[in-house]
């Protein structure tokens, strides 16, 4: 009786992280802009200029990312864990960028160990 009662839980739970997961997932699939670059470690107000003025990622219900963050953002892939609070973009070569993030309907927050960013839906 113990362990069938623990299969439904356990089932029950795995279900409620799944939709936790895809409810995340369905807020982040579009296109953000960055609107605020809070650097933690020093760098140049010309890059800064740069990720504001071309910073920009879209993200695809398959999985997939594009646009420029740090850099030029090709074929990237993403992963959002965590019930959407921990995401990680790779790009087309692999390397990985993890962040915690903050997922409302209209914004989002990327917080890395390099940086904070913004970024609002368009």
């Amino acid at each position: 009786m113990k362990k069938s009662k623990l299969l439904i839980f356990g089932i029950a739970l795995l279900a409620v992280l799944m939709v936790s997961c895809h409810k995340g997932r369905n807020k982040l699939v579009n296109s953000w802009k960055i609107t605020a670059v809070d650097p933690k470690m020093p760098i140049s107000d010309s890059i800064k200029n740069i990720i504001l003025t071309q910073g920009q990622l879209t993200f695809t219900e398959d999985g997939h990312v594009t646009g420029y963050l740090q850099r030029e953002i090709t074929d990237g892939t993403f992963a959002l864990t965590k019930g959407g609070k921990s995401l990680v973009i790779k790009d087309e070569t692999g390397t990985p960028y993890p962040c915690e993030s903050t997922i409302t309907d209209d914004e989002l927050i990327l917080d890395s160990k390099e940086m904070k960013i913004t970024l609002k839906k368009i």
